[in-house]
């Protein structure tokens, strides 16, 4: 029988359960757990990349490992250790407080650092697997603890071993990074170049670079805290550059980037231009200010907006030919 809410441990806000909810703050509360409660289990962060559709049958661990530890440095680097259960945006500010660069242009990213390899959550031309060293992790299976280096977690665009075979297998209680000392900047992004220009910043200091991305977040998404959400829903669709000519001939105006030999699409601009930005049904909403991002609009029940979300899918195939996929996790589907 589920007894647990999961509702203050969502960002989309929706009242879901679970069996039990423990609360980690150390490896030692993972063994106790492991001892404790049967499998399944599921592993929450910061509850930012996940949409609970449904009552989970499971354990929830809600991770809350802390701290932030240089461990190594040199001339030139330093070797940061992290708590998984940080949240993310706290690291960022902290490796800018100490003149840290890498991890400035994803600032204000909502979730916990556990999450983040598990996502390899990225923004305005940077993924944190570029400053990504390795990570620990325990087995929810045998209690056993793994180090995966950079290598071993298959990285790519929003993806890891952490969504592929490793899925679900483990909670990661820390990951560390390697920050440079000499202060690194990427400023390509149009919309971070622009606002820059617009203040007049020609070289930017960390601080500056980390404020204008905030302001830019800001702008285009809405506060979690005030409005439930998720970030962007869908991932950006990467299809041939054949496929891409052809719809460049039916659609100008189609917003897309290279990608390697191929192309990434805006999931964005399919979900605007298929009419979906600012729909709302049974409580689920499309955010009338970005189309990527779905929003809790009064509903209690994930599955609403799984409903939405299917709804979309189907119908930027039916109109484009292209499949868009979830970026955020979904569990417990009705």
């Amino acid at each position: 029988m589920s007894s647990a809410s999961l509702q203050p441990f969502n960002s989309f806000g929706v009242n879901a359960h679970c069996k039990n909810l423990i609360k980690i703050y150390s490896e030692q509360d993972i063994y106790d757990a492991l001892l404790t409660y049967e499998a399944p289990y599921n592993v929450i962060g910061g509850g930012s990349n996940i949409l609970l559709a449904g009552d989970l049958e499971s354990t929830v661990l809600v991770n809350q490992i802390k701290g932030i530890q240089v461990v190594d440095e040199d001339d030139n680097h330093v070797l940061l250790t992290v708590g998984g259960g940080e949240n993310w945006h706290n690291l960022v500010l902290w490796s800018i407080s100490h003149n840290l660069s890498g991890l400035q242009n994803l600032s204000l990213i909502p979730g916990s650092v556990g999450a983040a390899p598990i996502q390899n959550i990225g923004a305005y031309g940077v993924e944190q697997s570029q400053c990504f060293h390795s990570l620990r992790a325990i087995s929810l299976s045998t209690g056993l603890t793994k180090v995966y280096y950079k290598e071993d977690c298959q990285f790519g665009y929003r993806d890891s071993v952490f969504k592929k075979e490793d899925a679900g297998k483990y909670i990661i209680t820390h990951v560390t990074y390697i920050l440079s000392k000499k202060v690194e900047i990427n400023v390509s992004y149009g919309a971070i170049q622009a606002e820059l220009k617009n203040r007049n910043i020609e070289d930017p200091t960390l601080k500056q670079i980390s404020d204008v991305i905030c302001d830019i977040r800001v702008s285009k998404l809405p506060d979690p805290l005030l409005i439930g959400n998720a970030g962007s829903f869908f991932k950006n669709p990467i299809i041939t550059e054949q496929a891409y000519e052809d719809l460049l001939l039916k659609y100008p105006d189609i917003v897309a980037y290279p990608a390697n030999d191929k192309m990434k699409l805006s999931a964005g601009w399919l979900i605007d231009r298929a009419g979906w930005k600012g729909h709302s049904q049974n409580g689920a909403a499309v955010y009338k200010n970005h189309a990527l991002v779905l929003i809790n609009d009064g509903t209690d029940n994930g599955g609403d907006i799984w409903q939405l979300a299917m709804d979309i899918q189907a119908d930027v195939l039916s109109k484009f030919g292209v499949e868009i996929v979830p970026e955020v996790n979904v569990w417990g589907r009705p």
